[in-house]
């Protein structure tokens, strides 16, 4: 069943718009200058103008709300939902490598939801596969300007890119992108490479198609294929000696492309980099684009050795005579040269847990997809410290939760010691 959330208002900041306005949490935003709003975008579009008539609904009553809008000045309301009277777009795909299509049962339910949506591309970075636009998704995308987007293209030989997603349209992609460049919509791109795929001469041809379109496709993530217990039988991950060839013949393009285009347009993602033991580059080499790519995988490693000394002195203000660090196995061997830093530098000892992924299988080892289950399991068979750090990156979603639904307080009920969240800054319990 097709599910609709009125544009319900969460929160209203103080000296807004909004606020002088006299609106309140818990209003139905109907209507912004007589027009009626489809999603946040909207919402805020309507609202660039001097004066604003806001229709609402409060207590089953409709209210007519004035208001003059400084220059400049945003609107100020937070909503319940980005997305008002359109339903979500979900993905027409069937990928043989759709993590949604391998996920554990058990989880929190919008985890199965497969997003394939423009509008939270362009509010949130989310990678759509732009198979599913009608006519008027085109024209409003090019009509509101809505840019950049972000676009898994995974392969742009037609042929490749049908056979991986299993859709007749998904060959439609360069005519796609050119069209979204021709309007002046910048596009950020990703290629999930799978092993006797989409690698190769395939990737070789999708890095110089895509750099071809550049300024307008602006980047090109490359990132290798992520399958739990529950992937398709005929996949198979890459090897090391197969990660390690893909990372270089990576490298060489970016080499290439800076030479070229002055830019490196094309950046693995972080787990090329850890698994082969290659060092991990330089701030610089991100070209500006962090933390826009971070959501990828690439660069989280970066700048978590950038802001090192910022962190350490978070932790030292924990304090404890021990502190137990919880990561990924993939990050576990890096993180623990930290630890040792820390210890020189504070006195504090520091004890990496690497959780094994039992939930989704021990080939994910990234840090994001572990669950509350197999941390606590991790946990009950070590020498725990005073204060628990784990990283912010596993809470996900409206109130802050673990795939399978544990919050930071959740957890520390459990463990029976304060759990503090890595990524915040300050740490915070």
């Amino acid at each position: 069943m097709t599910r609709y959330f009125p544009a319900s208002i969460q929160s209203v900041a103080p000296d807004s718009v909004a606020a002088r306005a006299g609106i309140m949490p818990g209003d139905v935003l109907l209507a912004l200058n007589g027009l009626p709003l489809r999603d946040v975008i909207d919402a805020h579009l309507l609202a660039s103008v001097p004066r604003l008539s806001f229709l609402l609904e409060r207590n089953g009553r409709r209210i007519r709300l004035p208001a003059q809008r400084r220059y400049g000045e945003p609107l100020g309301l937070e909503f319940v939902e980005d997305l008002f009277d359109a339903p979500l777009r979900v993905c027409r795909n069937n990928c043989d490598f759709c993590f949604v299509a391998q996920m554990a049962p058990g989880l929190r339910s919008p985890l199965y939801v497969k997003d394939d949506d423009y509008r939270l591309s362009f509010l949130h970075g989310n990678y759509i596969s732009l198979t599913n636009l009608a006519p008027s998704d085109w024209e409003r995308i090019i009509e509101q300007f809505l840019s950049p987007l972000y676009v898994s293209v995974h392969a742009t030989m037609p042929e490749v890119r049908v056979g991986l997603m299993h859709n007749p349209h998904a060959g439609e992609i360069m005519t796609q992108l050119q069209r979204l460049v021709e309007a002046g919509i910048q596009i950020h791109t990703q290629a999930v490479v799978v092993p006797e795929r989409n690698d190769g001469a395939c990737l070789d041809r999708t890095i110089a198609d895509l750099a071809g379109l550049y300024p307008g496709v602006r980047s090109l993530c490359v990132v290798p294929v992520g399958l739990t217990r529950w992937h398709n039988p005929a996949l198979c991950p890459f090897t090391a000696a197969e990660a390690t060839a893909t990372l270089e013949q990576t490298l060489a393009h970016q080499e290439r492309l800076r030479r070229t285009l002055g830019t490196g347009f094309v950046y693995p993602s972080d787990e090329w980099f850890l698994r082969s033991g290659q060092v991990i580059p330089s701030l610089s080499d991100y070209d500006d684009l962090l933390p826009a790519l971070v959501e990828n995988g690439v660069g989280m490693v970066r700048l978590f050795m950038e802001e090192w000394t910022s962190t350490c002195a978070n932790l030292e203000a924990l304090g404890g005579a021990k502190q137990t660090w919880v990561t990924g196995t993939l990050f576990a061997p890096l993180l623990r040269n930290y630890a040792q830093d820390f210890r020189r530098v504070t006195g504090i000892a520091a004890e990496v847990i690497a959780v094994p992924n039992h939930a989704f299988g021990e080939t994910v080892t990234v840090t994001g997809l572990l669950s509350g289950v197999d941390i606590l399991a991790a946990l009950a068979e070590a020498d725990l410290g005073e204060v628990i750090v784990v990283p912010e990156v596993i809470f996900r979603g409206p109130g802050a939760q673990t795939l399978d639904g544990f919050s930071a307080h959740g957890l520390s009920e459990r463990l029976g010691r304060p759990v503090y969240l890595w990524g915040a800054a300050p740490l915070v319990d």
